[in-house]
């Protein structure tokens, strides 16, 4: 994969008089993100009056600016031929729908045979996006939506989005217990203290934000459906368990008795054979940062989550 270049004449308007030069071009070039841009300059690819230049610059409004950059392919992933459900796209942008078990990307304990490895064999242009325009992930053992930038103008763009909670993601959930009707969990959200792998309620955390509602409720389980308003690590698993009702199947946070007492025995076959959280990322909803349309896919639960809850409305007539 050979690498892109990016090529840009402009001259500064005096509305960014005073700031650095990376701050100066992240405005004038917001398609691009200040870190990018601060390492096109430290590599010599931005020219300031025919000048070399310094991230640290100080800019007063009419400089002449030229960026002549390349952007060369990540080649630390490599591309594998792995199956991608592909649910929407266009030459910006794509909306994948992940199946359980596949990992986002590449990390520790999983080098390879990732989301990240098959975008590359699907499109090998994505080589030279960040994270191959992965912009936000789902646990492995989560099933659902995606979305994915084909170009690194179009990843600075969705980050943004993301940034001010301006895509809608919305899960369905099934938790242990009778959920009421709906509500919010507004609770920060941290790294546990002694275990490094799970995340926590604790007041010093990130601010995060969940809303729920009630889709079904069965014997001892409820269905709900979760909208996102913040986007921490393990969010809507560390939520539910903290307001007493855990992901059904959760192996980190849903506690030793996932089992309650009364349960038809179909119903305690069905539980104890599900082995992951039942959680699936059904819809996502935003607008296009190009064509300013509104893109809105919707996919439903896959099949092992769609027996289990079978099962427990048939044990609840």
């Amino acid at each position: 994969m050979p690498a892109e270049f990016r090529n840009h004449q402009i001259e500064l308007p005096a509305t960014p008089a005073g700031l650095r030069l990376d701050a100066a071009l992240a405005v004038a070039l917001p398609q691009y993100s200040r870190s990018r841009l601060a390492g096109w300059i430290r590599d010599g690819a931005v020219r300031i009056n025919g000048q070399a230049a310094r991230p640290r610059d100080l800019m007063y409004g009419g400089e002449q600016v030229s960026v002549q950059a390349e952007v060369p392919p990540d080649v630390t992933v490599q591309p594998q031929s792995i199956p991608i459900d592909v649910r929407w796209q266009d030459e910006h942008l794509l909306v994948i729908n992940k199946p359980v078990g596949l990992v986002v990307h590449p990390g520790a304990g999983n080098p390879s045979n990732t989301l990240q490895n098959a975008l590359l064999a699907w499109d090998p242009k994505l080589a030279t996006v960040p994270r191959a325009g992965i912009v936000h992930r789902i646990d492995k053992e989560t099933s659902g939506l995606l979305v994915v930038a084909r170009t690194i103008e179009l990843h600075t763009a969705l980050v943004e989005l993301l940034r001010e909670h301006d895509i809608h993601r919305e899960y369905l959930a099934l938790v242990v217990g009778k959920a009421t009707g709906g509500g919010t969990i507004d609770q920060p959200i941290g790294r546990h203290r002694t275990d490094r792998l799970k995340m926590t309620v604790r007041p010093d955390g990130r601010n995060a934000v969940t809303h729920y509602r009630l889709i079904e409720r069965f014997q001892n389980h409820t269905l709900l459906r979760v909208n996102l308003e913040t986007g921490r690590t393990h969010q809507i698993r560390v939520h539910m368990a903290h307001a007493g009702h855990p992901l059904v199947g959760d192996p980190a946070y849903g506690g030793r008795r996932q089992l309650r007492a009364g349960d038809p025995p179909q119903v305690r076959v069905a539980l104890q054979g599900f082995r992951r959280q039942a959680l699936h990322a059904t819809r996502l909803a935003f607008e296009h940062p190009v064509t300013g349309e509104t893109v809105e896919v919707q996919t439903p639960a896959p099949a092992d989550l769609l027996g289990l809850l079978q099962v427990l409305r048939d044990a609840s007539v």
